[in-house]
């Protein structure tokens, strides 16, 4: 249609309107950030002399009707606001398309890549939105919150590389770390008490418990385990060089008799004793100015007066007052002998506790790449949601605890892979403290 014919035709001021309409809409969709100064003076003569032709050749623009199309089709999204790069990634979805919510997704499917039920998803989720939700921003949409969430739950499930993980999620690998750092941090902040030294009833029900068990005022057993990594880099390679010959990172728990996680402290090179990583240990002082054990006193046999105390095995030392080790060595009397079954079933508790956690989440469980920066975080938010799943009653499978070999010979997954060798000792009391909370 010729806007300049009789009749039918535009005004020269209606012309001139629709020519600065559609010179606007160019011009923010030519929006972007020059790389340089000699950047910027290239954009600005490109826009000039657009302007420039729109200017001179109205004769371009149909009708206004068409102007009001294009800002139409821009507004609904048809048009990006940038042009996307080519180094940016394409979102294709994945894995994620068959866990979204809006899908036929199985509470069965759930439990087996995210280790939870849907309902239980969607609780963590509805907790942490408001820490991990990005701004909508005019380069493009963040990935919905829930995607962010299950990539991070299915990379500590699942144990696999980056790479394979971001590749079934459709999304790259630094969006991938900075997902797992930011649910991290959320989980952290959603659930700041998750993880502590019991108090009020719930230290009642433990005490209650180790009780019955044959130990009174104990409040739980404690142990050490290994997280494997790669050699680190930038550190002194000698001083993750464990006993097993590998690399690793010392980690060590307070467990009650429910498998819940009281106390967490982690970071010291897998060459570091246990003894050592007990002294230096926030809660050696908290202890040793009375802070944790504050139950009513029990005597106990040959005079023992203990207001709490944890059970331990026999790689702590002799001197301390507050781990009940089992007497050990070989000619055992018959009460030795019985206290010190009594001692190893007790404490099983944490050995249980190792298998469940790191067979739920099995990137702690054989050697990978690791960040040691936020290895430290990563494994005390896995504790968390180890405790949270414990408190809403989900049902461990079994079947994690075991794993078919490259001989296809079905064999019990090694869980605990830690601890410094265990020597001979008298029994006796002594107790090892660790942080409680977040570190």
């Amino acid at each position: 249609m010729d806007v300049r014919g009789c009749g039918q035709g535009l005004r020269d001021d209606e012309i001139e309107a629709v020519a600065m309409v559609v010179t606007a809409v160019i011009v923010n969709a030519m929006r972007g950030e020059p790389s340089s100064s000699r950047d910027a003076l290239a954009e600005l003569r490109k826009r000039r002399a657009l302007l420039q032709r729109i200017g001179e050749a109205p004769d371009c623009v149909a009708t206004c009707q068409a102007v009001i199309q294009l800002c139409a089709a821009r507004s609904s999204g048809v048009f990006p606001w940038e042009t996307p790069r080519w180094w940016i990634k394409r979102r294709t979805g994945g894995t994620w398309e068959d866990r979204r919510l809006c899908d036929d997704a199985t509470d069965e499917y759930y439990r087996q890549k995210l280790r939870m039920s849907m309902a239980m998803f969607r609780q963590i989720v509805a907790a942490c939105a408001a820490y991990v939700e990005k701004k909508v921003t005019h380069y493009r949409m963040p990935l919905p919150v829930e995607q962010v969430i299950a990539f991070a739950l299915y990379r500590w499930a699942s144990g696999e590389t980056y790479e394979s993980d971001t590749s079934a999620f459709g999304i790259g690998r630094a969006i991938g770390l900075q997902a797992v750092r930011d649910v991290t941090s959320a989980l952290r902040q959603a659930y700041p008490n998750v993880i502590k030294w019991p108090v009020g009833c719930r230290r009642a029900q433990i005490l209650r418990a180790f009780r019955d068990k044959g130990f009174p005022n104990c409040f739980g057993a404690i142990d050490c385990t290994y997280i494997f990594i790669d050699k680190p880099a930038g550190a002194p390679s000698a001083n993750y060089y464990d006993r097993k010959q590998k690399f690793s990172v010392q980690v060590q728990v307070v467990v009650d008799l429910d498998l819940r996680i009281i106390d967490v402290h982690i970071g010291y090179p897998g060459s570091v004793h246990d003894v050592r990583v007990l002294h230096n240990s926030q809660l050696w002082r908290r202890a040793q100015a009375g802070e944790l054990f504050d139950a009513p006193s029990v005597s106990q046999p040959h005079g023992v007066v203990t207001r709490g105390y944890l059970l331990g095995d026999n790689g702590y030392p002799v001197v301390c007052p507050w781990i009940v080790q089992p007497y050990g060595g070989i000619d055992q009397g018959h009460e030795e002998e019985r206290f010190d079954r009594r001692q190893k079933v007790a404490r099983g508790c944490v050995e249980r506790a190792f298998g469940r956690l790191k067979c739920m989440w099995r990137l702690f469980l054989r050697t990978h790449k690791m960040n040691l920066d936020t290895l430290l975080q990563q494994f005390v938010a896995v504790c968390a949601l180890h405790n949270i799943l414990l408190d809403v009653g989900i049902d461990f499978d079994e079947n994690l605890l075991w794993e078919v070999d490259e001989n296809g010979v079905r064999r019990r997954v090694d869980s605990r892979a830690g601890g410094n060798v265990a020597r001979t000792s008298t029994g006796t009391c002594c107790v090892t403290l660790f942080e409680t909370g977040w570190l």
